[in-house]
């Protein structure tokens, strides 16, 4: 068997060897064409060129015959069956990438460059892709036919020439797509940004882009909110018009289509127009990408069309990715994100995030048809022309990095206090001027993202006046939807209240949970990748920048609903003056996550003034006693006492809650989880209903700890809201069941898991006319909620022109030029 080996290995090698001379040119006869004389007599012509002797071939060339050698098409067919028939495949594998290396080494060499061991980014993605495309190609091989109609659906048949068809296009060749994005990313027309360098904006003002569109949208918001309120617009002075902002939650597409119907609402009901703000989190960030695009040009009507036509297939649908990526016109706007990211920066990094984002973009991004797909479309940047002239509301999208201080058990306690400082969640927003981030203080252009930074300035990469284009939306929307970039803790809470369901695994649950700091700070999968702006800028940014962020070059973001699900905190930002805050929460579990509450440890932590305390569901097991702890945890002097105090407070509630019933912590949970179940499915029962408002207070705090805020009602809306000292309102419409549409429940649908990325046109009216309904539940109570706050605003401003108009008239007076003797008094 083995000299049989040995033999077939001589034979194969000798034939290649000829192959390879013929195919080099390396043979002094030229090839004829075949005479169909033969082919009719069914003969081949004789010899097959080096098996022909050298006197037989002088004497068919002295006759005038020509040379007998067979068509190298032939012949290569012929060849390639025996060297497939004889010799060994992974050998000739082998020995091709062998080759293949050879020449790139010995190009660099004639080059005068040095191979170099170390790989760039670029060349590490195609040596994995093109490893994957031969696994591929083996796996197939080794299946017959029959096994693989039994087994896979027919349309995985084609997956490998697909693969195949995606690897060459990115090989980088002459011709290839990727050569062609990567020479389109050097046009200035293309890409007008890459003409231009950038630096690090650190300030705690808003950028003048933005100041210059509140001035604009001021205007537009005016006219709209007469026309909202039905008064004249000549008698409404622009600095009465409350500042008006909509968050949408995460919830993957569930967010996304009950977004979509909810926003719908309000512009049909006239509400949307006066708003100036939208911020969005995961799915929420995908409405407003969609919103403002060449697919829907601001309508809601059309996104919805849009959704029932394209997200009825699953984003990674094998046949539907692959032909969007292999074919024009899409392929070159989805890849260009990856061509770009790999090229321009040799340690950039391409994972799973990444990926999502192309399938993502896939879907969302390419109309239905394909051929309508507008590559402005596919930057941040470009939506400024949708916002330039104040015509539509500035779309906030939200990202966080997670920060995990690396604090030994025996740290000192100047080490554990610092660790404190740095927050877990750095927040980063996201507009069509700017990437900024408010715990650093600093941001960049929106438009130099993806660019490596180094002590404030961006660093071209290729050592001249070229930079790379901004970084596309398809790697964005992936990082704005990353929730499987969890901790364990995230997964855990997730599977939590099956395992407690099972018998017998409540230690098991106990055990695990008891481990949940160490869950927190693990990531299975790992988040996106971007290049750090504040890399090297020591002592140039707020300080509650964590210390680690200046020596890495690049920072990982992933879906602000890890930290929450509700995207207030930008909303917040000082020199936005957000007024009314409409909250629409399509979370799994509105009741039991409770992000309201949530960011009212924001507010009380940055000191926002005129937030209401206690906002949220009411949690059952709260006392007013341990509110009151909480917010005098708050009040302390310094992070230690705060947390001493809360500590402290939680002991004393955990002795209180056991005292009264052992068993109270086990049931805890059971009930609460019945409970919210119950308050989704019949709202008419729950502690908040569909439209819940809140309003804080704007003056300064007291020493004593203030009462939780209470939900107004009908009677109380519009005397509390008018007050002169009336703060931010907050309006809460969650997304529950509506006995007036049917087949339709957030809690019980199976269609409506955040998980699932397939809803069929009927199912996305049910979820739109849920959210249409849920709106109008309470968009009268909105109306007169706003109408309030315009009449607190203009009140406030009346009073505080007489009080000047006052001051200036004794001021006058005194100077003795007011009312003088015979002007206007009684003895003239």
């Amino acid at each position: 068997m083995g000299s049989l080996r040995r033999s077939q290995h001589l034979i194969a090698t000798c034939y290649a060897r000829h192959l390879s001379r013929l195919a080099s040119g390396t043979f002094r006869s030229t090839p004829a064409p075949i005479r169909g004389s033969w082919l009719r007599q069914g003969q081949f012509p004789r010899g097959f060129g080096f098996l022909s002797s050298r006197n037989q071939r002088q004497r068919e060339t002295g006759a005038g015959k020509g040379p007998l050698v067979i068509t190298p098409v032939v012949l290569l067919v012929f060849g390639g069956l025996l060297i497939y028939a004889l010799y060994p495949e992974q050998e000739l594998r082998q020995a091709r990438l062998a080759r293949c290396q050879a020449k790139k080494e010995s190009k660099s060499t004639k080059d005068g460059c040095q191979p170099r061991n170390e790989q760039t980014a670029w060349s590490a993605f195609a040596s994995r892709f093109e490893q994957f495309s031969n696994v591929t190609d083996i796996e197939w091989i080794k299946l017959s036919d029959r096994i693989v109609d039994w087994i896979v659906p027919d349309w995985s048949k084609a997956l490998p020439g697909q693969i195949r068809k995606l690897q060459r296009e990115l090989s980088m060749s002459d011709g290839s797509l990727a050569s062609e994005i990567w020479q389109e990313a050097h046009d200035p027309f293309i890409h007008p940004e890459i003409q231009y360098s950038a630096k690090v904006r650190v300030s705690d003002e808003l950028c003048d882009e933005e100041k210059e569109y509140l001035a604009r949208r001021k205007k537009v918001a005016t006219a709209a909110l007469a026309k909202y309120l039905g008064i004249d617009e000549k008698d409404i002075n622009p600095e009465d018009v409350p500042t008006i902002a909509m968050c949408g939650s995460g919830g993957g597409l569930r967010a996304l289509v009950a977004g979509a119907g909810s926003l719908l609402a309000t512009q049909e009901d006239g509400l949307f127009d006066c708003v100036t703000y939208t911020s969005g989190v995961s799915g929420s960030c995908w409405l407003q990408s969609l919103y403002h695009s060449s697919i829907t040009n601001c309508r809601f009507d059309r996104m919805v069309d849009h959704l029932k036509a394209r997200i009825g297939v699953h984003i990674a649908y094998p046949p539907a990715a692959f032909t969007s990526v292999t074919s024009s016109p899409t392929n070159k706007l989805l890849l260009s994100s990856l061509v770009e990211k790999l090229k321009g920066d040799p340690k950039a990094d391409f994972g799973l995030v990444d990926v999502y984002g192309i399938l993502l973009a896939a879907r969302l991004l390419v109309p239905k048809g394909e051929l309508g797909i507008n590559e402005r479309d596919f930057k941040l940047s470009n939506q400024r022309e949708y916002i330039k002239y104040g015509q539509s509301p500035m779309p906030i999208y939200t990202a966080v990095r997670h920060e995990i201080p690396d604090v030994a058990g025996k740290a000192s306690k100047q080490a554990k206090e610092i660790a404190k400082q740095e927050s877990w969640f750095q927040w980063f927003e996201l507009t069509p001027y700017e990437f900024f981030c408010e715990e650093f203080n600093a941001g960049i252009p929106t438009w130099a993202l993806g660019r490596r930074f180094r002590d404030g300035e961006d660093v071209p990469p290729e050592g001249n006046d070229f930079h790379l284009p901004e970084l596309r939306m398809p790697i964005m929307m992936g990082i704005f939807g990353s929730a499987f970039c969890a901790t364990l803790s995230h997964y855990y809470r997730e599977v939590r209240p099956l395992v407690k369901s099972l018998t017998g695994f409540a230690t098991i649950d106990e055990m695990i949970y008891g481990y949940n700091e160490d869950l927190e700070k693990v990531h299975p999968i790992d988040p996106a990748q971007i290049p750090n702006f504040t890399y090297n800028m020591q002592g140039k940014l707020r300080f509650t920048t964590p210390t680690t962020i200046y020596n890495n070059e690049y920072i990982q973001l992933m879906d602000a609903g890890m930290s929450n699900n509700l995207p207030i905190y930008p909303l917040l930002r000082p020199g936005r003056d957000v007024d009314i805050i409409v909250a629409f929460d399509a979370s799994a579990d509105v009741r039991t996550d409770n992000w309201l509450s949530v960011a009212d440890g924001y507010a009380r932590q940055r000191g926002v003034k005129g937030w209401p305390i206690g906002v949220g569901w009411p949690k059952s097991t709260d006392s007013t006693q341990k509110i009151e702890r909480q917010l005098d945890a708050a009040q302390a002097d310094s992070a230690e006492d705060a947390e001493t105090k809360m500590e402290q407070a939680q002991r004393e509630q955990k002795k209180h809650d056991q005292a009264k019933n052992p068993d109270s912590t086990k049931q805890q949970h059971t009930e609460q989880s019945d409970k919210a179940k119950h308050d989704i499915e019949h709202p008419e029962d729950s502690d908040l209903g569909y439209c819940t408002i809140w309003v804080g207070k704007a003056e300064e705090r007291s020493s004593e700890p203030p009462p939780p805020t209470k939900a107004l009602t009908d009677d109380s809306l519009a005397w509390q809201l008018t007050e002169p000292s009336a703060g931010i309102t907050v309006v809460y419409l969650p997304f529950l069941a509506n006995p007036k549409v049917e087949g339709v429940n957030p809690a019980t649908s199976d269609y409506m898991s955040t998980w699932n990325f397939v809803y069929t046109p009927e199912q996305v009216d049910k979820v739109v006319a849920l959210a249409r309904a849920n709106f109008a539940e309470g968009k009268d109570r909105i109306r007169r909620c706003v109408r309030a706050v315009y009449e607190r605003k203009k009140k406030v401003r009346e009073d505080r022109e007489n009080a000047v108009k006052k001051e200036t008239y004794r001021r006058l007076v005194r100077l003795g030029i007011a009312d003088k003797l015979g002007e206007g008094d009684h003895f003239s």
